[in-house]
Formats: structure tokens, sequence, C-alpha cells
């Protein structure tokens, strides 16, 4: 909310000292800011000032003009300066601090984590092991850290599903599932008296990998490390979580939140055990659930429609933040029941971000096109001064505030300055430079609080001008 503000404050000040007409400092703050969703709530709020037509329409075409100035600025100019200016100025060194922040997380440095694959291996208990005589738990207990389980076990030809509380024997043989790197570390032959062996049938396990959208209440808030206690979780692993479509990192001590992706890996009877205990599957669909964005846009836009009437001044949310907060309503609903909200493909959901905003700006652009040259003769150089302004200032700010205010998380904070100006490139910068995947735990939020936020500044500072 700081960041966005200080975007609002800062573009208002440059168009108040360069003289911007409304039309212009909105496509300062749409373009600085990279929230393509400014033009349509400003176009809107010009519209409804009761102008000439004339004027009002070339008031309007000058929002795209700026908008094209500013918008390579505000992309190029957060990258670099949240990737490599803002941990100059907070003193630190990135790369080590988010490793540092990994290490307490207890996490797996981000370059390891594409090898931790879960695996299956069989092993034969040999005469004079040590773990003859003793309890499938005490195994599992022995390489609790390791998180391996005993999911099958022959005995005498015969191939039987132990409980925790089955004694294992000389010359039984047992599956092992874990994670490939702990089967390696932890199953040590000498040390616990075992060879490994290949047995297709024992390890015929059948398995699956499913998505799954975290909705129980008593899950929010807990970590992995704590989940992974629970009975539920025997057996299950974590590949990846998402959390507002970005994914973020795979700590012992990531907490999750509803509304997450969760991608569990494991046997199927262990995943479907795990699935029912913490949500519902997210299984993929081609069909798209009409009703619910039909239901969305006429929503939001009842919501946004109504205005207060302060003198000659008009309050309201107007009709294109009215349709966004139905959407967000609609992506929270789905977060809660998701059986029954949203059903929508990710290719769709694609064509709608990327297809359909592109779409929006080259019509406005096209609309605007016998305007576009003159606009820029007359304010080109002043454009390139304001959208660095409108850039810089609010994530300078943000960083400032955040670290030294809030004490925040040097890489939770860059991704959450990132969130809160839409700069979905600029999270990439950061993440490339910290070598981590830290930065996207502070993006999500943020990202949706400075949609919301910057879509009704175009409406706030046609107001204030």
């Amino acid at each position: 909310m700081i960041v966005a503000t200080t975007g609002l404050v800062a573009a208002y000040a440059v168009s108040r000292l360069f003289g911007y007409d409304p039309g212009t400092a909105a496509g300062v703050i749409a373009g600085a800011l990279t929230e393509s969703a400014t033009i349509g709530t400003a176009s809107d709020a010009i519209a409804r000032l009761g102008l000439p037509e004339a004027e009002a329409t070339a008031m309007i075409n000058r929002i795209p003009v700026a908008f094209a100035v500013t918008y390579l600025i505000g992309v190029v100019f957060a990258a670099w300066f949240l990737a490599h200016v803002a941990p100059r100025l907070m003193g630190i060194d990135l790369e080590e601090e988010c490793r540092r922040y990994e290490r307490e997380m207890q996490g797996t440095p981000a370059a390891d984590a594409h090898r931790q694959q879960v695996d299956w291996r069989a092993y034969d208990v040999l005469p004079g092991s040590s773990l003859a005589g003793r309890r499938v738990r005490d195994l599992e207990l022995l390489v609790r850290d390791g998180r391996l389980f005993v999911e099958r076990l022959r005995r005498d030809a015969a191939i039987i599903d132990p409980v925790a509380t089955t004694v294992l024997q000389p010359l039984d043989r047992i599956a092992v599932v874990g994670r490939r790197e702990m089967l390696v570390d932890r199953m040590d032959e000498q040390t616990l008296g075992i060879l490994e062996v290949e047995d297709d049938d024992l390890l015929n396990i059948p398995a699956d990998t499913l998505d799954v959208i975290v909705t129980a209440r008593d899950i929010d808030g807990r970590t992995l490390a704590d989940l992974a206690g629970e009975d539920f979780a025997r057996s299950v692993f974590v590949r990846r979580i998402a959390r507002s479509g970005t994914p973020i990192p795979v700590f012992p001590g990531t907490e999750l939140q509803r509304g997450d992706v969760v991608t569990l890996v494991g046997p199927t009877r262990s995943v479907a055990e795990a699935t029912a205990r913490i949500g519902v599957p997210d299984r993929a669909t081609d069909v798209t659930d009409m009703a619910l964005v039909a239901f969305g846009i006429v929503a939001g836009a009842l919501i946004g429609l109504p205005a207060v009437m302060l003198g000659r001044l008009e309050i309201g949310l107007s009709l294109s933040v009215g349709v966004l907060v139905g959407g967000l309503t609609c992506g929270w609903l789905r977060s809660r029941w998701p059986r029954s909200f949203g059903r929508i493909p990710t290719p769709t959901l694609w064509v709608f971000e990327s297809v359909g905003l592109a779409g929006f700006v080259a019509v406005v652009g096209l609309d605007a096109g016998p305007d576009f040259v003159a606009g820029l003769r007359t304010a080109g150089v002043t454009l390139v001064v304001a959208g660095l302004i409108t850039v810089l200032v609010p994530h300078a700010v943000g960083v400032a505030v955040g670290r030294w205010v809030f004490h925040m998380e040097p890489g939770v904070l860059l991704g959450v300055c990132a969130g809160a100006g839409t700069a979905t490139p600029a999270l990439a910068a950061i993440q490339e430079a910290a070598r981590s995947s830290v930065p996207t735990l502070g993006y999500g939020v943020s990202y949706a609080v400075g949609n919301v936020l910057l879509a009704l500044w175009g409406t706030v500072i046609v107001a204030l001008l």
C-alpha cells in the first residue's frame, strides 16, 4: 500500500510540475507502474467529467501516448533498481541474505531443488541386521529427519502392506520411499545391515502426482515441517507450491495458506488421504465456468457504477475497478470452495491475462494514433523524466520503510516491492540476482493489492487534477 500510494503522490507531483492534463498524468502512472487497467479507469473517469466531446476525446487519447513512453521505463528501471540498486542502498549482499533466510527456513538452495526427486528402492534385511526384530516405525524414526517410509514388504514370497507395528525379520525385503538424496545418505548398507536389490514386483507401487488446493482451516498458517509429522502426510512429498499463480520456495519452514496450490507426490493411496485432509484436487480441465465469469463481470460492474456526489466531484469505484473487484472476489471464492467456483483452464487464463490486456492496449493505441506524434513532440522529454520519478521514488520509499521501519527480510521485501508495482519482470530480475526463489514469498499478496490500488488511481488522479 505504501509503494502504490507513493506512486500516486509521485505521479501527481510530476504532473503538477510539468503541467500535465489528467489524461497524460494517468498515462504516466499506468506506464511507469506497468498497470494497464489504469488506462480503462482513467478513460472512464474523464468521460464522466462532462467536458465537451472533442476535449474529452483528446484527453483520453493522451493516455496511451504517455503510457507508451513510460511503460518501457517502468519495466526496465523497476527491474534495475530493485535487483541491483536497492541491495546496495540496504548495504547487503542479496544472494547471501537469501541463503541465510533459506538456512533459517531449513531450506535447500534453489540450484539443488530440481534434483529432489521421490524414489522407491528395495532392500534385503540381512541376517544380523540392526533392523531385525524392530518395528517398521523404529526404522522410520531412525531416519525421521530424512522422511523415509517402508511402503511394502516381501516375506516368504508374499507381498504385504506393513503397518507401523509390523516387526521386521531377517531376509525380509522392504520397499522404501523417500527423496532420492535421502535414500542414498540414510539407507547405509553397512550401518543398517541391509543390501539394495532390484525387485520390480515389490517396487510396482501405484503412484500419483496431484495438484491440491489448500482449503482446510486448520492447515492455514502451518509449516511443512509441522505437517510432516501428521499421519496423513506419511509417504507424501511436496514438489511445488504456487501462491496466486506464482511458485514459492518449498522449505520445511514454508507456511501453507488457504488457496495455495500444492503439488503432492507419493503412493496413490497416500496422496488421496492427504488430499482429503488438506483440500480438494485441482485437476486439469478444458471447460470454463462461464457462469462464474459472467457473474463476476456483472456483479463487479454493479458495484462500480454507483457514485457519491460531493459538490461537483463524483466519487465511485468506476466500472473498470468494479469489474476488477468482482474478479478478485471470484478468485477468493475459488480459493475457499474450488469445487463450486472458477473452473477455468490455465491456457484460458493466459489468453485473458496476456492477449486480452495486449489487445485492449492495442485498440486504445490505434484510436489515439493521430495524436501520438504530436503528443510525443510536445511532452516527450518530460515524459521520460516523469516516468523515472514515478517508478523510482515509490520503490525507494518502499525499500526504506520495509527495511528500517518494518525490518523485513531483504529478499522478501524486494518481492513485495515488485508485486506492489505489478512488475513481474522485476521479480525475475531479483530472483536472478539473488539466485533464489525467496523473493516470490513477498510477491503474491502485494501484486493483488497493487493491481487494485493502481487501477483505482486512474480515477483518483483524474479527480485530483
